[in-house]
């Protein structure tokens, strides 16, 4: 492995949340020395909906690309963050060392009802991955570790 650390986001589909939270990662000003990457046990394309309410917050994910995890991406790994109890479960063994963390944010492409109820639960998912991304960032930065 390189002396580059890579932070993965994992998630089911690789639509929403793990999108969402690869845009906010790249976005809080991580040293240049991290590769910031997200990817599913599937790839369901990146939801319209997430990269709508990441422009309301100032984010843009529309270049960013759903992608299937591969053993690279877990054997290059420094830390592995899943964003729901399926990709939990069903995640590739991890080496030793990998720093795993597990938030586990509710599926907002699996809600329905009205738009408006739908797009609730965007930005519900996207304000706790925030809120999760901003902890995180002042855990590392304070540790002097790689953010």
């Amino acid at each position: 492995m390189s002396d580059k650390k890579r932070v993965l986001f994992l998630c089911t589909g690789n639509s929403c949340r793990s999108q969402m939270a690869e845009g906010f990662a790249k976005a809080f000003g991580t040293d240049p020395s991290v590769e910031i990457l997200s990817a599913g046990l599937e790839a369901h394309g990146v939801n319209p909906m997430a990269i709508q309410v990441m422009k309301e917050d100032g984010h843009d994910i529309s270049d960013q690309t759903s992608t299937v995890v591969t053993d690279e991406m877990i054997a290059g790994a420094s830390m592995v963050i899943t964003l729901c109890d399926h990709a939990e479960s069903h995640c590739p063994a991890l080496p030793p060392g990998v720093d795993h963390r597990h938030w586990p944010i509710p599926d907002p492409a699996q809600v329905t009802g009205s738009e408006a109820e739908v797009l609730a639960a965007f930005r519900d998912a996207r304000d706790e991955i925030k809120d999760h991304l901003f902890s995180l960032v002042n855990e590392l930065r304070s540790g002097d570790e790689f953010f």
